[in-house]
């Protein structure tokens, strides 16, 4: 016989314990299953294309979700729009700003199934797994063009990356069925679809 002699409340907050990381798991499973899928090589592959009415939707659904129904989607034509751009949004915060209210409260949700921990594994597991992949995939689209500003084609990679930081974090909230879709998983999906969207710039939505 042992000295170990757990009390009522030991096993109590035991079976709590087991209950908590047992309600996680689900939800870390869909963090590696989004982890696994993103090799897919389509990122960057329709740039300069006219955005077809799926991509203006999801634009919208960015847009809106935002609190920027005045603002609308452009297309953009080469990687050289794509600079100017890019250095327009350094002055622009008000977008930056939204985005920021949008992931405080995604993490507020995903906190309420998740402790702090686990939320951090799943973020840093999807960082790990799209970080290599992003620079290589923007490399690679850029060279096409002849475009070798480091500047500008890390500017693509990060914008890929914060955006599946943002998208595994609606999963993570248990936010992707809801409709019209997060403005987080709205933009993830253009990149996707092989778009880079750039950012918003006053009243426009600039997506190359």
């Amino acid at each position: 016989m042992t000295d170990f002699d757990p009390s009522p409340s030991d096993y109590s907050g035991a079976e709590d314990e087991i209950a908590r990381l047992l309600d996680e798991i689900p939800l870390l499973y869909k963090a590696r299953a989004f982890a696994e899928s993103v090799g897919d090589p389509a990122f960057f592959s329709r740039l300069g294309e006219p955005l077809d009415s799926r991509e203006l939707a999801l634009a919208r659904a960015y847009l809106d979700g935002l609190g920027m129904p005045e603002a609308e989607p452009a297309e953009m034509g080469d990687w050289s729009d794509a600079i100017a751009a890019a250095e327009t949004l350094d002055r622009d915060p008000w977008a930056w700003e939204a985005e920021e209210m949008q992931r405080s409260a995604l993490v507020e949700r995903a906190l309420e199934r998740l402790d702090e921990q686990a939320l951090q594994a799943a973020l840093t597991l999807v960082a790990s797994k799209i970080g290599e992949l992003a620079k290589e995939a923007a490399e690679a689209s850029a060279s096409m063009d002849d475009m070798f500003d480091e500047t500008v084609i890390n500017a693509a990679a990060g914008g890929l990356v914060q955006a599946a930081h943002g998208a595994v974090l609606v999963l993570m909230a248990e936010a992707e069925d809801e409709e019209p879709p997060h403005p987080f998983l709205a933009r993830w999906r253009l990149y996707v679809r092989g778009r880079w969207p750039v950012g918003v710039a006053g009243a426009t939505y600039n997506i190359l």
